[in-house]
């Protein structure tokens, strides 16, 4: 564990078991008696700590994000009480704080427009504008983005305790998922209301839960055990990467340093600078990722226009970390079959909106046949696939 007291071990220890509890069935009026203390106390790291260890119990992950729901509803008011560090004006802390503010602003100002169409569900103008706030809504994956590329390999990095994250990164995918379906059934007159109405609960509940897990939870938690030049140089990436509505000033970044070197490499079958390597990788119409022998994410190339979003924190980081819990199951099965020579190539193809991504995983290997990693390749193949005949003539002109 982290540099933590046996005070602060024992309570987290205490939520883990009263998490398990409500998993295992127990009885919710003889959970709360025999916990009232710790529901009553709770901290940020107590809860990271109890969190942490549910998931390594392995329930499944829907059964555990229904339970968290609960606890969490116990130990809000200790939570919301807990005096914690405030982030610094301009931070990159305070940057999310900011988004989420506007989020839950825009969701604010849904309400009335929620309760008109329950009202009158066939008003035009009442759905319109519920489609379109919806829609703009869509636009704070952003953030979901820049802390599971950002914050999230910081996190793993100094908090041995992040189990949490796991968790959070699903309800991401729940929210996202829940808005795109929201908005097609707006589009659909013959809809259920019911569905619909499901559909404003869910996304309601989930992104104003997430905005109060992270800045009564994980944010006075990065405070107190991350360093904060560490969390500074985020702030630079991250608005590279692109905020959904607040983009703060560069004021506390660090302007980048170009690094010249006159090195060059022999490729076997050619010799470049290090910059001509830059080049040419960011050239290809692929994003490529190298993951290597020991699960770690090496090197990411950096074409114009990536598919997938990257960031520089993500180099060091376990490639099971840079997945959301539902799909590290592949992505296991995908490393260990290639470490045992059953498999290559793992292929995958689907559609993104309106474009069609095609995926391949390639095992990586020296020439004594030795495992040396995995290389992702992404492709976006929607113009592929339209072509027809034969085009051998420069058409320019």
């Amino acid at each position: 564990m982290s540099e933590i007291s046996q005070h602060v071990a024992d309570h987290g220890k205490n939520i883990y078991e009263m998490t398990k509890g409500f998993l295992d069935g127990e009885k919710g009026g003889d959970l709360y008696t025999k916990y009232q203390q710790v529901i009553d106390t709770a901290t940020p790291f107590e809860v990271i700590i109890g969190f942490h260890l549910t998931m390594k119990d392995n329930y499944p992950i829907e059964d555990v994000k229904s339970t968290i729901n609960k606890v969490l509803n116990l130990l809000y008011k200790a939570l919301n009480e807990h005096k914690s560090l405030v982030p610094e004006e301009g931070s990159f802390l305070d940057s999310l704080v900011k988004n989420n503010a506007i989020m839950a602003r825009k969701l604010e100002e849904l309400k009335p427009w929620v309760k008109k169409f329950n009202k009158r569900p066939a008003d035009k103008e009442v759905r319109e504008k519920l489609t379109a706030t919806f829609t703009d809504l869509l636009a704070f994956k952003k953030h979901y983005v820049i802390k599971e590329n950002q914050l999230f390999p910081v996190i793993e990095k100094y908090i041995p305790e992040h189990g949490c994250l796991q968790i959070m990164w699903s309800f991401h995918d729940d929210i996202y998922r829940n808005l795109n379906e929201l908005i097609e059934k707006l589009n659909d007159p013959s809809a259920d209301l019911f569905d619909i109405n499901q559909l404003f609960g869910q996304v309601f509940f989930n992104m104003l839960a997430i905005k109060f897990r992270e800045e009564k939870i994980l944010f006075p938690v990065i405070m107190e055990q991350i360093p904060t030049e560490e969390l500074d140089g985020l702030l630079e990436e991250s608005i590279e990467l692109g905020y959904p509505y607040y983009t703060p000033e560069l004021s506390l970044t660090k302007k980048k340093q170009e690094t010249a070197t006159d090195g060059k490499i022999d490729l076997g079958t050619g010799i470049v600078t290090v910059e001509q390597l830059k080049l040419i990788f960011a050239h290809l119409p692929v994003d490529i990722t190298y993951v290597d022998e020991n699960d770690t994410v090496v090197f990411f190339s950096t074409p114009p226009h990536r598919i997938f979003p990257r960031t520089k924190a993500v180099i060091g980081r376990s490639v099971q970390n840079c997945h959301p819990h539902e799909s590290v199951d592949v992505v296991n099965r995908i490393v260990e079959s290639f470490k045992k020579k059953e498999k290559d190539v793992a292929d995958f193809w689907f559609n993104m909106g309106d474009r069609m991504i095609y995926v391949r995983y390639f095992a990586v290997r020296n020439e004594q046949g030795n495992y040396k990693g995995v290389l992702e390749v992404s492709q976006e193949v929607s113009d592929i696939r339209k072509l027809e005949g034969v085009k051998k003539l420069l058409d320019w002109d």
